[in-house]
């Protein structure tokens, strides 16, 4: 089975087929989604929280975004695996960034990268993509920078529309090989997909008009303890049937019953 390549992804776009990205940060969960034949895995920097535990996205470290990187790696073949690069792996020099971005490659056994930016970024985007790096350019309203803020949460922070083209016009001359657009007005998202030649994918409030859409696994089939009191997953919620997958195993061996024969124990 070949691995989804950037110039498969360009001529998706260009033939108007879909492409699927979904999050990853596990070997087991990468498996089950690449049977799934999505085109892109991306070992998010969402695992911080969904995976880890962390409060927040920007607490994960790059030393534990390769692991989870190299976790999903192994559990693919199709799927192009993306890294993504957490805060303060990139801010500080191009030097520094494409360093860090190499191990995600050399480390994490990933195809590309991912880095949250705009126009101000475009040379650092350019010196990776330099260093043999493909680059997944995240921008819109992105999470590392409005923590804390209340934007990214409540929707409230508003960009100016000359911001958003400036910035995806920046990093695609940069080199990046497809835009992530997040909170986007769909109409302007719309609109960009059309300009642009590399492939735009739609995160949350960007709209269903650009050449691929990424689904947050857990949240995209309710895979978290909160879906067990309030299902809302499109998808799912997938976490209520493991809760009762286990609930009944517990019930069974504390009432003595025999229960099946399992592997890999421990």
């Amino acid at each position: 089975m070949a691995r989804v390549t950037v110039p498969d992804l360009d001529r998706m776009k260009r033939e108007k087929k879909k492409i699927v990205v979904m999050t990853a940060y596990d070997y087991q969960m990468a498996r089950m989604i690449d049977r799934a034949e999505v085109d892109m895995i991306l070992v998010g920097d969402s695992g911080g929280r969904n995976l880890l535990g962390h409060e927040d996205n920007n607490a994960v470290t790059l030393d534990e975004m390769v692991l989870m990187t190299r976790s999903v790696s192994r559990g693919t073949r199709r799927a192009m695996v993306i890294g993504d690069m957490p805060f303060m792996t990139y801010q500080v020099n191009k030097e520094e960034a494409v360093r860090n971005a190499g191990r995600f490659i050399q480390e994490g056994g990933a195809q590309a990268v991912k880095l949250e930016v705009g126009a101000d970024y475009a040379p650092t985007v350019e010196a990776i993509v330099k260093a043999g790096i493909p680059v997944m350019a995240h921008m819109g309203l992105t999470p590392q920078t409005t923590m804390g803020t209340g934007g990214y949460r409540s929707g409230s922070l508003e960009i100016p529309e000359e911001k958003v083209w400036r910035d995806a016009r920046s990093l695609q001359a940069a080199g990046a090989f497809s835009l992530l657009l997040t909170r986007v007005p769909p109409d302007l998202a719309k609109r960009i997909t059309e300009e642009v030649s590399i492939p735009t994918i739609s995160g949350f409030g960007s709209g269903d008009d650009c050449d691929g859409n990424i689904g947050v696994t857990h949240s995209t089939v309710g895979f978290s303890v909160d879906a067990l009191d309030h299902p809302r997953a499109a998808y799912g919620p997938v976490a209520v049937a493991f809760f009762d997958a286990v609930k009944k195993f517990t019930e069974d061996v504390r009432s003595g019953k025999p229960v099946r024969s399992r592997r890999g124990e421990g």
